[in-house]
């Protein structure tokens, strides 16, 4: 079991009561390309060198859109899981950030996993994170997650391997380990065309269609992308109450 059992909280300090709760007419089709083509150059412009989605976090870099961070921190407050999964830790910064979530309301842990030790000297040290090295796939990083989480409340962030197929695979995996009114986050469901990329091939966004399509107890939270920018159109999958 993960080492911060004792430390649950029923009412954390630091942590107020407000929760959004969106609104407001559908978004013109004017509307929607306006958004479209934003989408377009802002993540072009990180492929120029803009650095649009090169964030940092106290000074350890992700890949995100600051708009997807800030839905991350809504969900983790009024979640409170008890274990957050990323696969795909990459430089560490996002699961720094969670890391410092956690920390500030004395509530979780985060297991982040990846394939590639490459960068293992500059990943952030935190008593909240533990780094796991393999496949998200593999049978022994699935069992060894599997004993961490246990029945636990988890938070899943799947960003490893874009292909369909090993997302498609990932979905399949985790799924079970998210309880009813838990998230499932498939990021950068953007590319292939939705609207970024469109010649990157079949990718997140096609597999999470073709997971909704055998599960019906999932579904995209549209709440989650009511910024309008987000890298993960149609990938916030909340598990049906």
């Amino acid at each position: 079991m993960w080492p911060f059992t004792s430390k649950k909280l029923t009412r954390p300090k630091n942590v107020g009561s407000y929760r959004p709760s969106p609104s407001g007419p559908r978004l013109r089709e004017e509307e929607l390309e306006t958004i479209r083509r934003f989408h377009e150059l802002y993540y072009r412009r990180w492929s120029e060198g803009g650095q649009t989605i090169s964030v940092g976090w106290l000074g350890y870099e992700t890949l995100k859109c600051p708009l997807d961070l800030w839905i991350y921190q809504e969900l983790v407050i009024s979640q409170k899981p008890d274990v957050i999964i990323e696969t795909g830790t990459r430089f560490g910064g996002s699961a720094r950030f969670f890391a410092s979530l956690c920390e500030e309301i004395g509530h979780g842990h985060v297991v982040t996993v990846d394939i590639d030790q490459s960068l293992s000297a500059i990943r952030p040290a935190h008593e909240r994170i533990t780094y796991l090295d393999g496949s998200s796939l593999d049978p022994d990083i699935r069992a060894r997650i599997d004993a961490i989480v246990g029945d636990e409340r988890c938070l899943i962030v799947l960003d490893s391997d874009h292909s369909c197929d090993h997302v498609l695979a990932e979905l399949k995996s985790y799924a079970p380990l998210v309880q009813p009114g838990g998230y499932l986050i498939v990021e950068d469901t953007n590319v292939n065309g939705h609207p970024a990329l469109p010649d990157f091939g079949p990718g997140p966004m096609e597999a999470v269609d073709a997971f909704l399509e055998e599960n019906a107890d999932f579904e995209p939270d549209p709440d989650c992308e009511r910024f309008l920018m987000t890298l993960n159109p149609r990938g916030y999958l909340r598990r049906k109450a």
